[in-house]
């Protein structure tokens, strides 16, 4: 008998593990609940959710292939082993399956399960699934990890066009096992159940992730690149939750992208092309996680950040982390993560430098209430996107690169619908008037909205002081959008 075991792979189709343990005989499924160790990763409630809502998906269609699921708890990773060992005897199970996961945590425990099982004469096979390419297969000339995005995507190409990752065949219908499925929890204990509101904006299952695969690449990918940054259009394809937890993977998004562009990877429609460099910043950021476990040790990737002397600002983190700073596109799309578990990716790096820039707030603080909240929360991607906005990270925005959320605000919501949309309190201001009502003074139905909690000039002036003091700082200059 054989086992996979369920992590971040919530799907049927082209899965890796579940594909290679069903090709050798009789396959069983199992996922472990891990509530402390998901609250010890700041995992959201809204994501936890999502995992158990496609869980159960999942498990109906696996049922008919008779692959059972069951589920089983390790509260803590350290009881993985243990509990894996367990069942494996219970099923008399010869070899357990398993999808590659990367950050230092997932590899120890992924390590430690190996040699148990290996210990009681049962193999444990891992495959690369939720990536294109291996981590240490991308490499510099001194075979190296890349730091920078454009060469590090350079390679990507050349290797693409060798060889494009194939998709794997679903596994068929297996002979009805004496094992049952479990069901599925509606909760897990720590953490709350989302709206119905929230729940409704991200159904579950591998089919919503086709249908929006499908529809974005029939229909928007070609305004991909020039509508994007628009958080007032539905620019994006909304799949990074999707992909996120393993229920579609990067080479069905790959594979689409392709098809939708006569099978071009630089060249032909920009949209396309822009987005399968989405897909790639995504690697790219899962390769540093491996190159350089400090990022996820909660480390600067720029170790001469460490010395920031970061401001110890309660009242502000708070008015921030609650949309009541005072700038309409910051509040805004503050209450847009709140309210859905998803945040759009301009305004992701339009919050995280006032936070890290104008409050000068440490940029952990940001990363962890953002996985808090997240449903397609990803400690690669979310770090990443963190340190590049703070300026502390691999390839990141220089320090004197500094947002100006007005300026942002004009340029990419210049009507004001993204705000008047979350910000109801504005509905009374004009286009101009609503990215900065403090310029009104109270007025026009914006009374109760609060003034700014600081001065984007003053704030950004002592940003550039406190990187200018850091050790080792060759460049220096301005530039602000």
């Amino acid at each position: 008998m054989q086992l996979i075991w369920l992590r971040s792979d919530l799907r049927q189709h082209d899965n890796t593990a579940l594909a290679a343990a069903a090709a050798r005989g009789p396959a069983v499924a199992v996922y472990l609940l891990s509530p402390q160790q998901w609250l010890e990763h700041d995992d959201a409630p809204c994501k936890v959710d999502f995992w158990l809502r496609n869980l159960r998906e999942l498990s109906a269609s696996l049922g008919q292939l008779n692959i059972p699921l069951l589920i089983r708890t390790a509260s803590h990773w350290d009881q993985a082993p243990a509990e894996l060992l367990k069942l494996c005897r219970q099923l008399k199970i010869a070899a357990v399956h398993v999808n590659e996961e990367y950050g230092v945590h997932e590899s120890r425990r992924d390590a430690a399960v190996g040699e148990t099982l290996k210990a009681e004469g049962i193999t444990f096979h891992s495959y690369l699934d939720q990536l294109l390419f291996k981590p240490g297969t991308v490499l510099t000339k001194t075979d190296s990890y890349f730091k920078v995005f454009s060469q590090f995507r350079k390679v990507c190409y050349e290797r693409l066009h060798r060889s494009m990752p194939a998709l794997v065949k679903a596994p068929g219908k297996q002979e009805k096992l004496e094992v049952s499925s479990d069901p599925i929890p509606d909760s897990v204990k720590g953490f709350s159940t989302p709206s119905q509101t929230l729940r409704d904006l991200w159904p579950a299952g591998e089919k919503e992730a086709r249908r929006r695969l499908d529809t974005f690449t029939d229909a928007q990918i070609d305004y991909y690149q020039s509508e994007r940054d628009f958080p007032a259009k539905p620019g994006t394809s909304q799949l990074s939750a999707y992909l996120a937890a393993g229920v579609i993977s990067p080479r069905q998004c790959l594979h689409a992208a392709l098809q939708s562009n006569q099978g071009e990877f630089e060249s032909g429609k920009v949209g396309a092309v822009t987005w399968i460099n989405e897909l790639l910043w995504r690697e790219f950021y899962k390769h540093i996680l491996v190159g350089y476990p400090r990022v996820s040790r909660h480390r600067a990737f720029r170790q001469e950040t460490e010395a920031l002397a970061w401001r110890d600002a309660p009242d502000d983190l708070a008015a921030w982390q609650e949309a009541r700073t005072g700038l309409p596109i910051i509040d805004a799309a503050m209450r847009q993560l709140l309210e859905t578990g998803w945040m759009h990716n301009r305004l992701r790096m339009i919050v995280a430098m006032f936070l890290t820039k104008n409050l000068l707030i440490d940029w952990r603080e940001g990363e962890r209430f953002f996985m808090r909240h997240l449903i397609d929360g990803d400690l690669a991607a979310n770090n990443g996107g963190w340190q590049w906005s703070s300026s502390t990270g691999t390839d990141s925005a220089p320090y004197f690169r500094i947002f100006n959320p007005l300026s942002q605000s004009e340029k990419f919501d210049s009507e004001g619908l993204f705000i008047k949309h979350w910000l109801p309190e504005l509905a009374g201001l004009n286009k101009k008037e609503v990215h900065n009502p403090a310029d009104v003074g109270g007025l026009f139905g914006a009374a109760d909205y609060p003034s700014p909690i600081v001065n984007l000039s003053t704030s950004r002036q002592r940003a550039l002081a406190a990187f200018k003091n850091l050790p080792s700082r060759a460049s220096s200059g301005g530039d602000d959008e």
